[in-house]
Protein backbone atom coordinates (compact mmCIF):
# COMPACT_ATOMS: atom_id res chain seq x y z
CA UNK A 1 0.00 0.00 0.00
CA UNK A 2 3.45 2.44 0.36
CA UNK A 3 3.56 2.22 -3.47
CA UNK A 4 2.18 5.26 -5.60
CA UNK A 5 -1.49 4.45 -6.96
CA UNK A 6 -0.79 4.32 -10.69
CA UNK A 7 2.08 1.61 -9.61
CA UNK A 8 0.03 -0.51 -7.89
CA UNK A 9 -2.90 -0.13 -10.32
CA UNK A 10 -0.61 -1.40 -13.10
CA UNK A 11 0.61 -3.86 -10.50
CA UNK A 12 -2.71 -5.12 -9.77
CA UNK A 13 -3.43 -5.34 -13.45
CA UNK A 14 -0.48 -7.47 -14.04
CA UNK A 15 -1.10 -10.02 -11.34
CA UNK A 16 -4.92 -9.78 -12.82
CA UNK A 17 -3.20 -11.26 -15.77
CA UNK A 18 -1.31 -13.42 -14.12
CA UNK A 19 -4.81 -15.37 -12.12
CA UNK A 20 -6.43 -15.84 -15.55
CA UNK A 21 -3.32 -17.84 -16.18
CA UNK A 22 -1.69 -14.92 -18.80
CA UNK A 23 1.34 -12.99 -18.64
CA UNK A 24 1.00 -8.96 -19.22
CA UNK A 25 3.35 -7.73 -21.66
CA UNK A 26 5.12 -6.29 -19.39
CA UNK A 27 6.11 -8.92 -16.74
CA UNK A 28 9.30 -11.10 -17.38
CA UNK A 29 11.23 -13.51 -15.64
CA UNK A 30 13.09 -12.43 -12.36
CA UNK A 31 17.10 -12.66 -13.32
CA UNK A 32 19.12 -14.31 -10.91
CA UNK A 33 16.27 -16.42 -9.59
CA UNK A 34 15.73 -20.18 -10.50
CA UNK A 35 13.03 -21.58 -12.58
CA UNK A 36 10.41 -19.72 -14.97
CA UNK A 37 7.76 -19.85 -12.54
CA UNK A 38 8.96 -16.76 -10.64
CA UNK A 39 8.18 -13.52 -12.77
CA UNK A 40 8.51 -9.59 -11.58
CA UNK A 41 7.16 -6.69 -12.57
CA UNK A 42 8.81 -3.57 -13.25
CA UNK A 43 7.40 0.25 -12.82
CA UNK A 44 9.00 3.36 -13.01
CA UNK A 45 7.29 5.90 -11.28
CA UNK A 46 9.18 9.41 -11.51
CA UNK A 47 12.50 9.01 -10.24
CA UNK A 48 11.80 5.70 -8.43
CA UNK A 49 11.67 2.07 -9.93
CA UNK A 50 8.94 -0.52 -7.77
CA UNK A 51 9.02 -4.10 -8.17
CA UNK A 52 6.85 -7.03 -7.61
CA UNK A 53 8.11 -10.43 -7.53
CA UNK A 54 5.27 -13.44 -7.71
CA UNK A 55 5.03 -17.11 -8.86
CA UNK A 56 2.92 -19.31 -10.69
CA UNK A 57 4.68 -22.57 -10.16
CA UNK A 58 1.79 -23.72 -8.19
CA UNK A 59 -1.27 -24.78 -10.17
CA UNK A 60 -4.25 -22.09 -9.81
CA UNK A 61 -2.90 -19.77 -7.67
CA UNK A 62 -0.77 -16.80 -7.76
CA UNK A 63 2.05 -16.29 -4.55
CA UNK A 64 2.97 -12.46 -4.24
CA UNK A 65 6.35 -13.28 -3.27
CA UNK A 66 7.90 -9.46 -2.90
CA UNK A 67 7.32 -5.92 -3.26
CA UNK A 68 10.05 -3.21 -2.73
CA UNK A 69 11.64 -0.01 -4.49
CA UNK A 70 14.42 -0.25 -5.49
CA UNK A 71 17.03 1.91 -3.96
CA UNK A 72 20.52 0.09 -5.20
CA UNK A 73 22.43 2.96 -7.04
CA UNK A 74 24.26 -0.60 -8.80
CA UNK A 75 23.10 -1.29 -11.98
CA UNK A 76 19.63 -3.07 -12.63
CA UNK A 77 20.16 -6.63 -11.09
CA UNK A 78 18.27 -7.59 -7.71
CA UNK A 79 20.43 -7.33 -4.56
CA UNK A 80 21.64 -10.73 -3.09
CA UNK A 81 19.32 -10.02 0.08
CA UNK A 82 16.04 -9.34 -2.15
CA UNK A 83 16.75 -12.65 -3.57
CA UNK A 84 17.58 -14.51 -0.54
CA UNK A 85 13.99 -12.79 0.52
CA UNK A 86 12.29 -13.81 -2.58
CA UNK A 87 13.78 -17.53 -2.06
CA UNK A 88 12.49 -17.84 1.40
CA UNK A 89 8.74 -16.99 0.88
CA UNK A 90 9.38 -19.16 -2.27
CA UNK A 91 9.90 -22.25 0.26
CA UNK A 92 7.20 -21.27 2.39
CA UNK A 93 4.61 -20.49 -0.48
CA UNK A 94 5.32 -24.06 -1.82
CA UNK A 95 4.30 -25.44 1.73
CA UNK A 96 1.57 -23.85 1.88
CA UNK A 97 0.38 -24.91 -1.48
CA UNK A 98 1.33 -28.54 -0.50
CA UNK A 99 -1.14 -27.99 3.19
CA UNK A 100 -4.12 -26.33 1.03
CA UNK A 101 -3.89 -29.60 -1.57
CA UNK A 102 -4.31 -32.09 0.66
Amino acid sequence: MEFPEDVREEVGYSLYWAQKGDKHFSVKPLKGFKGAGVLEVVEDYKTNTYRVVYTVAFKESVYVLHAFQKKSKHGIATPKKEIDLIEARFKLAQEDYDRRKK
